[in-house]
């Protein structure tokens, strides 16, 4: 870790550990598995052999952060959360950024809730309580790759995301989020802070959500721009039933983005799952995604994929969890010289502080 990295680190622990001055929480979980594939490589893109690995982040991505709210009075807070992804598997962070994850303070009271700084998109925010999967295999999930942004696979950085592989999370956003009974409503405007184009690189967008007794239903739209104000339109849109002891998902979603100003390119995720809480310690989660992709001046492409997974409870913080996954591309999306269908097996732990 870098020098720079452990002074951040020495700052923000000496509150979260005497506890005696705030309310500072230190949080995290580590999730690491051995992962055997079949026509992909460790990493999970599209291949031609088998590969065994240790593998993090399969269940529930690895990370640690810190949280802080205070009360000021009057209903008033004051919050804010700095979160880093790791590697479990070689210790390392996740992405260049050290706080990838978040990087927000904010207030709140009971008009809502405003934060500033680095966060997640509204997409995100709208999927999560409705995916098929429960939002497991963040890198390997379409609705969080693709429908939520976190892969899009465009090349190009849409919004202040600082990369050009993905759109999940925005730096210099602010968001809105009220609750109002069984509604909460959502909106973000991301800055784009180039010089002489005030429109550049920003984003905006709104979401509503809905929840009350057994059912969930949650959506979202956001448009991102680039640097030369090409256009990434999204939007998602998904409920989640609870039948006993079964929890019912599916979701769709679409983006269409422009990725030079001659070429588009359009792509569609659709789901649906449920997971059966079998007893108070096991759960059992099935999903199947269908991705469809068309792009200016070739033929449309995508791919399907089944996830399976159980859940051992050890402790409250503590399961056990086996994967299996099967993935079936169409017509050429994975490439020449690859096979049409993939397929793995992940069994490892997961651990919550």
């Amino acid at each position: 870790m870098k020098p720079q990295h452990l002074a951040w680190l020495a700052a923000l622990a000496t509150p979260a550990l005497t506890l005696a001055q705030g309310s500072t929480t230190l949080y995290g979980i580590a999730d690491a598995g051995v992962r055997h594939t079949a026509g992909m490589t460790a990493a999970n893109a599209p291949g031609t052999a088998s590969a065994t690995s240790l593998a993090s982040g399969v269940n529930n991505t690895s990370r640690f952060g810190f949280r802080s709210r205070e009360e000021l009075g009057g209903g008033l807070y004051a919050l804010f959360n700095f979160e880093t992804g790791l590697n479990i598997d070689s210790g390392s962070t996740a992405n260049a950024k050290f706080f990838d994850r978040a990087a927000i303070v904010g207030l709140g009271g009971a008009w809502g809730q405003v934060t500033a700084g680095r966060q997640t998109n509204l997409l995100a925010d709208a999927v999560s309580p409705v995916d098929a999967a429960g939002m497991r295999f963040a890198s390997f999930n379409p609705n969080i790759a693709t429908a939520a942004l976190s892969s899009h696979g465009l090349g190009v950085e849409y919004g202040t995301a600082g990369s050009s592989s993905g759109s999940y999370r925005l730096d210099n956003a602010v968001k809105y989020t009220g609750r109002f009974g069984p509604v909460t409503a959502r909106a973000m405007y991301s800055f784009g802070e180039n010089a002489g184009n005030t429109s550049a690189q920003s984003s905006a967008g709104a979401g509503l959500a809905y929840a009350a007794g057994d059912w969930t239903v949650s959506g979202a739209v956001q448009r991102f721009k680039t640097a030369g104000n090409l256009s990434l339109q999204a939007f998602t849109l998904g409920a989640a039933y609870q039948l006993g002891s079964v929890r019912l998902a599916a979701n769709t979603a679409r983006s269409e983005a422009d990725t030079s100003t001659t070429a588009r390119t359009e792509q569609r995720v659709q789901s649906a799952g449920a997971t059966w809480s079998v007893t108070g310690a096991v759960d059992l989660t099935a999903a199947v995604y269908r991705l469809d992709r068309q792009r200016t001046g070739k033929r449309e492409d995508g791919y399907t994929r089944a996830l399976l997974f159980a859940e051992y409870k050890l402790s409250r913080r503590t399961k056990l969890y086996a994967e299996l996954d099967r993935t079936q591309w169409r017509d050429g999306f994975q490439g020449a010289a690859n096979r049409d269908r993939a397929t793995g097996i992940t069994t490892g732990v997961l651990h919550t502080f």
